[in-house]
Parts: structure tokens; sequence; C-alpha cells
């Protein structure tokens, strides 16, 4: 039988699958595994097994992407080991020895070297070993090189003589408190003799402090995104820049970006400037503060001399919601998982899903707005860009979706098609319902997510014809390339093709580190909800199905936001079979499918994993 490539993924109990030809699996048995690594590409042949089932043998590793190893150490014979995270690999590895001390039992995070592991560093005693782990197996980058950060502390301002001057124009930014890698600031003029507002959305500059092929450049394009892991932020940027020199700071002087917008009376958007400027901004405010201070409840939130910006900041973002209203789209800032932490111990003391306020939509509203503009302008003007693009999904999907939301007690009635505008009704359905937060989950993993490409298209979830990412280039790679595309064409660049291949070649990277970030923090969590949930086995919980797996069901619990699996053996009336595409579990005499709400009692949890075991009551 000819050979075949694929990847290997590694099963925690020591065996392992080759996954190949798009949905095809082999299995892999544990000592032809062991050379290698979760994710490795490799060449195998196939072969027929027992029960129409397949074996990957004869493997022979192709591409190699880790480029780290996290795992705690064994002494065998005086020669050190390394017990390496078993989702990763399942054997131990041997390690040489440098400078490190290497005592049986501290965790490490070491090199890898061709095929030879060379220890990196020694894992504190006090530090989370959830969070070093979850990096360090999705290939999370986190510690700088010190070429790196030497460049970042060298940094320095350029003179800013050539750009709009902005200083004295009132401008705000607003996030959370605890934000630090502050990317945009807002501003709006008073309202022109038709009623237009002018709203400047100004972005930090950091292509003047990361020139183009520097290493900080080169360590930025290959992180591609910030990780917001619950507990930690893995910078793209080191902090010397990211949370200090590029970081629209309240009353620092700051090199911008700046799309200024008109928004006339109806919400259209009838002019765009895009033009390199220098703000300071006069007022750090926060989420809650902005909400406060719009809703009534807290006039003193928000400082005078900005007050009447903020106000017109809520008229523009109302202006922009009647239009997006009227496309069709869902809302991108929703409810989420929350972990909250003990401030001292460090420790997560809850769970719960956290809402957004009105500040929340003021802002999603006018950068979403930003990127759309700049989007528009970029292809008016025949230039290349990174767009954002999320196809409208096939007529399959769109049944799927149907029948799910019907064991949500929804109707959902799309026909063969679902537009966006259909995809807002259908949001208007279950907004504020409680089985919202589920039924968002379901919404997101049939859609799918969006992807980077430099060619443009719609972003059908916004129902946005044009979308890219252009307001937040301290954290992710993608904006700082449009930003380098606008201000070459600025300086009078007029060869930029649209067609350019590197652009492809930069979108498959974004593409796949952005994936590797979000499995990151996606695990990061279930880790944290897997130790939360340790203090409450035997607990009864109850939620509805969001995803069915061969091992079983996915349930997200209600009033948390976070998901516990039911092993499909131990379910009544078994065994059961996977039917509608992943959408039921069919058994003798009872089915389960997405949608159904079920109660269960937590048996068992496993951080590691990051898995809550449920069995039903």
């Amino acid at each position: 039988m000819e050979r075949v490539l694929g990847r290997i993924s590694v099963n925690p109990r020591g065996f392992g699958f080759l996954n190949y030809d798009g949905d095809k699996t082999a299995f892999i048995v544990p000592p032809d595994l062991n050379p290698f690594l979760d994710g490795d590409l490799v060449s195998a042949r196939v072969v027929p097994a027992e029960n129409g089932r397949f074996n990957a043998t004869d493997l022979a590793l192709e591409e190699r992407t880790r480029g780290e190893l996290f795992g705690s150490i064994v002494l065998r014979g005086r020669k050190p080991f390394l017990k390496v995270d078993r989702l990763v690999s399942n054997t131990d590895w041997p390690l040489l020895q440098n400078e490190l001390e290497l005592e049986e039992g501290l965790y490490l995070v070491a090199a890898l070297e061709g095929t030879k592991l060379v220890p990196l560093r020694i894992i504190e005693t006090e530090a989370d070993l959830g969070l070093e782990r979850c990096g360090v197996r999705h290939g999370i980058r986190s510690v700088f090189p010190e070429e790196v950060l030497e460049q970042a502390r060298a940094a320095s301002l350029p003179l800013a003589s050539t750009r709009r001057d902005l200083r004295e124009l009132p401008t705000v930014t607003i996030d959370a408190p605890s934000t630090t890698d502050i990317d945009d600031a807002l501003s709006a003029l008073p309202p022109e003799a038709d009623g237009a507002l002018r709203v400047l959305v100004s972005i930090a500059d950091v292509d003047a402090l990361v020139p183009e092929g520097s290493a900080l450049d080169l360590e930025a394009r290959r992180r591609a995104t910030s990780v917001y892991m619950a507990g930690k932020v893995i910078p793209m940027l080191p902090e010397e820049l990211s949370s200090a020199a590029v970081s629209l700071l309240p009353q620092a002087e700051r090199l911008t970006l700046t799309a200024e917008l008109r928004i006339d009376p109806e919400g259209q958007i009838t002019a765009v400037d895009v033009y390199e400027s220098v703000i300071r901004s006069h007022a750090r405010l926060s989420y809650e503060a902005v909400s406060a201070f719009l809703l009534g409840e807290g006039p003193e939130a928000v400082p005078e001399g900005v007050a009447p910006t903020v106000r017109r900041l809520r008229t523009a973002a109302a202006r922009l919601s009647l239009v997006r209203a009227a496309r069709g789209g869902v809302e991108l800032a929703s409810e989420e998982a929350y972990v909250s932490f003990d401030p001292t111990t460090r420790q997560p003391t809850g769970l719960e899903p956290r809402g957004e306020t009105m500040a929340h939509r003021i802002v999603e509203r006018l950068m979403v707005a930003a990127n759309e503009a700049i989007a528009t302008w970029l292809v008016d003007r025949g230039l290349p860009g990174m767009f954002r693009v999320h196809a409208e999904p096939d007529t399959e999907k769109v049944r799927m979706l149907a029948a799910s939301a019907r064991h949500f007690g929804i109707e959902a009635g799309f026909g063969p098609r679902l537009t966006s505008r259909g995809l807002a009704a259908f949001e208007a359905q279950y907004r504020g319902t409680s089985v919202a937060l589920a039924l968002r989950t379901v919404l997101g993993r049939t859609l799918g997510p969006a992807h980077y490409t430099p060619v443009a298209g719609q972003h059908f979830g916004l129902g946005a014809p044009l979308y890219l990412h252009f307001t937040s280039p301290i954290r992710r790679y993608a904006d700082l390339v449009v930003h380098r595309i606008i201000k070459r064409y600025l300086a009078g660049d007029r060869s930029q093709a649209p067609d350019a291949p590197l652009l492809q070649e930069l979108a498959v990277h974004l593409n796949s580190a952005t994936w590797k970030a979000s499995k990151a923090e996606s695990e990061r969590m279930r880790m944290l909800v897997a130790r939360i949930f340790r203090e409450r086995i035997g607990e009864v919980v109850e939620g509805n199905v969001v995803a069915i797996k061969p091992f079983g069901l996915v349930l997200q619990m209600a009033g948390t936001g976070a998901t516990g699996t039911i092993a499909s053996d131990s379910l009544p009336h078994g065994p059961y079979r996977m039917e509608r595409h992943g959408q039921e579990l069919v058994g003798a005499g009872h089915s389960y499918a997405v949608g159904d709400y079920l109660e269960a009692r937590v048996v068992n949890t496993n951080e590691d994993l990051g898995r809550v075991d449920l069995e039903l009551v």
C-alpha cells in the first residue's frame, strides 16, 4: 500500500492516531508512537485491521513544529529524563545535562534540538503548572529572546513633525481596568450643520517603533497574536512596548494612525479619511465607569472635560447600530465564561458568565466600523490587505443548525439558505433567554471561525461585505500588516499589488498561529474549570448539550458558561452511535441530540486534561 502523509494526535492513555486525507484516521500502537510528538507530520503505511479499522505502520518523521516540551524530571540510574506532558508524548525523553540543577520531581521546559532535549528553564515551585503546561502544549512562545528585549528597551519615539497634531483634541480610551496594552483611542467632533458626526478612531502606530524585518518584528510575526490565558497574558510584543512605549496611556504623547469617519444621522459612513497622527489621551476610562455615566448612575465617573466626547460616541454608536441591525449578522461582544482569582494566592475562586455593558457595545460598534471602513478604503484604491473572511454556511450546516435549535425550543425556519438578516432574526429569538449562552456556543461551532486571507470577501457573521483587523496592532500581527500597507500608500508608494504571494503565505501562518492561541486559551479555561469543580464532586448541575463527540456528550452547565462531558458508555440503553453528522447520539431505545436539556452530577475532574466528568441524574 502506498504511503500517506498525516499528523499525529496522542491519546493520554498511551496510543495515538494518524489523521490523514481530511477526515480519515488510523490507529498507532504505543511502541510505534514512542519517537513522535503530537502534531508531528509523518509519512506512514495504512493497513486494514479488525472491525473495519486501520493501523498506521512504518512511520517516518517529515516535519516537527514543536520547539519545546514541558514535563517533570525523573532519574533512571542517575540519568535525567523528562516525563513529558502525556497529551504530547507517550514516553519519557532523555535530557542533556547543562548548568541547570536537574533534581527529580522538578518541572522543566526543555528545547528540542533535533532528537536531543536541552533543559531551558526550571519552573518555580509557586508557579501555576497548568498555565505553563498549557502554553507549551500548544506551542505558545512565552520567553522573548534577549536580542528582541534589547531592541524593545532601546526603542524610542521618532519625531512627529509631519503628522496631524491631535494632542489638544479631547480623546479617551475605554478598556477594562486591568488592561495595559491599550491599542485604540476615541474622539468625536461636535455635530456638523447637517447633523453628521466625525469620529476619530486613533490606533497605536506600532510600526513606528517596530521596524519591518527587525528582530522585534520577526518575533511578533512568529507569535502572530497575544494570548489571553485566564490569569496571564502572553504578549505578542515585549511589555516594554506593549504596556509602555506604544500603549496609549493617559497624558502621554503617542504616535497613531487615525481613521476619521463621517457618520450621518442615519448611520451611514459618508466619508473616510486616514492619516498619521500624534495624540494625547485625556482620560483613561473603564467600561463600567462609562456605562454608569451614560445610564445616569455615576455622573462623576467621567471627567467633565471629556463628557461631551463620551456622549457623542454614544450617538455615533447608536447610529451605526441601526445600519448593523438592518443588514443582519450577530453581535461580536457577548456573554462568556469568566474566572475570578484570589488576589493573594492567584487561585481561581469562582466561575460565572460575564456579559457586555453599554460601553462594550459602543466600543465594539466603533471598532467594527473602523475595520470595515479601512477594508473598503484599501479595496477602492486597489491595495492589498489582510482581510478577515467568514463564509456563508452551506445548506447542510443550515439544516443542522435548524435541527439543533428545535431541541432548544426554537423554530428557526431558515429554509435552504441562511442570510445575514436571517441570522440576526434567529439571534433575536434567543437573546436574553436561559439558553442564549449554550445556543450561541452551538451557533459558533456550526458556522465556524473566520480566517485571514489577502483575497477580499464577505464576513457573514457580521453581515459585512468587507472586513479586516486594523484596530489592535499591539495584540495582532494582521493589524500591523494593514498599518504598513496604509503607511506605504500615504508615503506615495503606488506599487503594492493586491495579489502579492507573500501575503498568502503570511495568511496561512496567521491562521495557524491564531488557531493555536485560541486552542490554548480555551484549554486553559477548561483546566481552571476542572480545578474549581474538584471541590464540587457530587454536585448536581443542569444545562444543554452543545456538542456530541465519539466519547459522549458535551454539556454546557447553566450559569457558568463551562462545559462537562458525559461518557457514552455511562448512558443507559446503550450502546450508542453518532448520527446526523455528529448532531445526535442514537441507541437502541433512546437518543440524545445537540440542544437537549439534561441534569447531571459531577463525578470526577482532571485538570491536566481540562475535563469535568458528569453522569446523568
